[in-house]
């Protein structure tokens, strides 16, 4: 039977990687994420079992440790973490992998040299792949993390000669490797390629600001997939290679997705610091927003408008997220239908602070999916609807994208809520979004504001709408 285990491990490999494509085929769609979810993790598992009834693995008890320690912190983590919190694990999970795959680069190389021997140039080359891939997800997702969690500014942080230092820290990390490949039992080399790739991992993500954050995301996990593929190079393991393979190309669409959505190349996102500075979409815009008024309503008026309302599309935004008002806003589309209110859903790609960060806060609050529509989808239909509810969304509504070309957002596909019969927008204050850009919606004669928490003014609309 034992000539037949290598056979059976790589056939196992297959039939999980089937699961991952499929799965991840399920996840793109809300009605069968969660299956997706599952069949994935169903196929990781496969993996894992095979790995360790592979030959080359000897040390279980160590294994199982890993194993113990790693479920039982992930399933702390889960249970804890706040829905709106979600953005903050995936980039620190994303600095895991990429942590992850550098070690086993690491780990291998120091193998090989105990060994008495030089690595081979093939395994050269692939450690230093691993070793920079990894160290920059790391560290760059780390730096992500903090952002988002608020422990650093969560805007563009620039220097001079930034671009420069960046482009010098390149050549020197090309320069070492190459010296590396020529002389591979350099071991000075060797660390200096580390430090470089954890360097480079925090000056990569330093001057992206907080709204190219879902961008940033979708890069970074790119990124931990690609190393984890490096890793499998390094390891000869075909299922990491197919894994990893698979993450980073998925990855790397969503990113193109992102972008696509915002109408901007991922060269712009990297390296323009964009929302650095505060701007108002140019002058002629500046001059004709002062010589409007913002008109503002009570929670008792906003209900009676969706009330009475044939038609309410219902634009959630971050600021749903923050005031985690998700509940609230289930509950009030619960009353409307009960009036007879036809209630949908509008979701922006970059709503929020990761890709379908809308769509997983909506999901938590149970509401089905039938209801959420993407931007193509529910654009055509607003301008038949009676009341586009706004919920802490900003920049993906500003009518300037569309015909302000002095504008920095100018471009960018948005939910046209100003084509509606009447805009109620819920907002904390008049501050600009994460672009820094006046938006133009809120001066608008069909636009009336209901200032206030998300939540608090959500759950008074409930409360007024129970009573009509």
């Amino acid at each position: 039977m034992t000539e037949f285990l290598p056979s059976a491990i790589q056939i196992s490999y297959l039939a999980a990687a089937c699961l991952f494509i499929v799965g991840l085929k399920q996840l793109g769609s809300p009605a069968t994420a969660r299956r997706g979810n599952i069949l994935g993790a169903i196929g990781m598992l496969v993996a894992i079992v095979a790995t360790l009834l592979d030959r080359s693995v000897l040390n279980y008890e160590t294994i199982l440790v890993g194993i113990l320690v790693g479920s039982a912190l992930g399933a702390v983590m889960a249970q804890k973490v706040e829905m709106t919190a979600m953005p903050q694990m995936v980039g620190l999970l994303n600095g895991f992998g990429g942590a992850a795959s550098a070690l086993v680069a690491v780990g291998e190389f120091w193998k090989v040299l105990d060994s008495g021997m030089s690595p081979p140039l093939d395994e050269t080359i692939t450690i230093v792949l691993s070793v920079l891939i990894g160290g920059v997800t790391f560290t760059g997702s780390l730096l992500a993390f903090a952002k988002l969690q608020e422990l650093v500014p969560g805007a563009p942080i620039t220097f001079p000669v930034q671009q420069p230092l960046n482009l010098t820290l390149v050549l020197a990390f090309l320069a070492c490797g190459t010296y590396l490949v020529i002389d591979p039992s350099n071991t000075t080399t060797f660390l200096v390629l580390v430090g470089l790739s954890l360097v480079l991992g925090v000056l990569f993500v330093l001057p992206i600001g907080g709204a190219d954050t879902p961008v940033v995301i979708s890069l970074l996990n790119s990124f931990s997939g690609l190393a984890a593929s490096a890793a499998g190079f390094v390891l000869m393991n075909n299922m990491l290679i197919i894994a990893g393979a698979l993450v980073g190309a998925s990855g790397i669409i969503l990113t193109e997705i992102m972008c696509r959505a915002m109408n901007r190349t991922l060269a712009n996102v990297l390296f323009s610091a964009f929302g650095s500075k505060q701007v108002t979409g140019g002058a002629a815009a500046t001059g004709d927003l002062q010589d409007k008024t913002v008109r503002s309503i009570d929670s008792e008026e906003g209900a009676m408008m969706l009330g009475y309302a044939r038609s309410v599309v219902i634009v959630p935004g971050y600021g749903m997220a923050v005031a985690q008002a998700q509940h609230s806003v289930r509950e009030l589309a619960d009353q409307l239908e009960r009036l007879g209110v036809d209630v949908k859903y509008a979701i922006h790609p970059v709503a929020g602070r990761m890709p379908g960060h809308m769509n997983v806060l909506l999901a938590e609050a149970n509401v089905p999916y039938t209801q959420l529509y993407d931007m193509d989808d529910i654009n055509p239909e607003l301008d038949r609807t009676d009341v586009a509810l706004v919920i802490g969304a900003n920049d993906v509504v500003n009518p300037a994208a569309r015909h302000n070309e002095s504008s920095p957002i100018y471009g960018m596909p948005i939910l046209e809520v100003d084509k509606a019969q009447h805009t109620i927008v819920i907002k904390r204050g008049m501050n600009a979004g994460f672009s820094g850009v006046e938006n133009e919606l809120f001066y608008q004669d069909k636009t009336v504001m209901l200032f206030g928490s998300a939540r608090d003014v959500v759950t008074k609309l409930v409360a007024g709408v129970k009573e009509l």
